[in-house]
């Protein structure tokens, strides 16, 4: 089994919480790149994570969670400002994010710091998500992207406080297209799918998506599990049912399954095969929503086979 290059930001989530009576924010190690990172190489994927950090207190301790849940590091750069912090606020289990720190401390890796070795050996390349918005990362992330050999894999994960105006949409969704144009895999959330299209539902913009060119689309919708659509047809699956105490990084576990099933099996041959590899994606995403906080929730592969033992 080969490895997956994944970029994108790493942050601090300090998250809404309830102590004594009091508003409280308990910190948490995050960023959706992150989580997909840490996710799949939680399952037993091999991962390397190409981003830049902060060389402050707070990026010394993702520098350590990621050494410590085995995520490869040799593609981070350390950089001189305040790591980025995402106040998130929460109703019921869904988090809504608003974003402190400029200039951001996960969008300073520029094409220059790339090891396009690094990429071209990898059988998976992941990036999206909010660090696009942002140079040189957008940049870096063109450069990795237009390396020939690995599987492509992309997530727009667009956050709407980072969107003040029809403006903003449209350049990322613009911005959103280019990616999706080449893309093997273009996983998105409905609420991505309404912000980038105008309330489009998951059918639709996924229908768009792969007549950009994207071999396959999986778009996730929470508690109604995820809609696929793939060359030979299209289907909703369910999810399965669980008590959903926090779902902040459920879709990007969703990813890191599926960038640990590309890298065992390889790209799908047709719907059925997507079809096994969200079914196991959306297992992994209802045991992280009964946990609190992103990374730290991503399960190993016993965990899963521990609980659902079919799969």
């Amino acid at each position: 089994m080969g490895y997956a290059v994944v970029l994108g930001e790493a942050l601090i989530d300090l998250q809404e919480a309830e102590h004594d009576g009091e508003v409280v924010y308990r910190q948490a190690i995050g960023g959706a790149p992150l989580n997909v990172a840490v996710g799949a190489t939680r399952l037993g994927g091999q991962v390397e994570y190409v981003g830049s950090l902060s060389d402050d207190v707070l990026g010394n301790r993702i520098a350590v969670f990621l050494n410590e849940k085995g995520v490869g590091t040799k593609g981070v750069k350390r950089v001189a400002v305040p790591t980025t912090l995402a106040v998130t606020t929460f109703v019921g289990a869904e988090p809504t994010f608003t974003f402190y720190g400029e200039p951001p401390s996960y969008a300073l890796l520029g094409p220059a710091d790339l090891d396009t070795a690094t990429v071209a050996g990898a059988d998976v390349v992941y990036t999206g998500s909010i660090c696009l918005l942002r140079e040189p990362f957008r940049a870096a992330a063109r450069a990795a992207w237009a390396v020939p050999g690995p599987l492509r894999v992309f997530d727009p994960n667009a956050r709407p406080t980072l969107l003040p105006d029809g403006a903003a949409v449209t350049h990322l969704r613009e911005l959103s297209e280019e990616f999706f144009a080449t893309a093997d895999l273009v996983k998105l959330s409905a609420a991505d799918a309404e912000v980038l299209y105008d309330g489009a539902t998951p059918e639709r913009a996924a229908e768009r998506i792969r007549a950009l060119g994207a071999k396959a689309v999986v778009v996730t919708a929470g508690s109604e599990g995820a809609y696929i659509n793939a060359a030979d047809g299209a289907t909703m699956l369910a999810a399965p049912k669980v008590e959903a105490v926090d779902a902040t990084g459920a879709g990007d576990s969703v990813m890191g399954a599926l960038v640990r099933r590309l890298l065992a099996d390889g790209l799908p041959k047709d719907l059925q095969g997507w079809q096994r590899h969200v079914q196991f994606a959306l297992h992994v995403a209802a045991l992280v929503c009964e946990r609190r906080g992103g990374a730290v929730a991503m399960p190993t592969l016993g965990e899963v086979s521990s609980r659902w033992p079919s799969l």
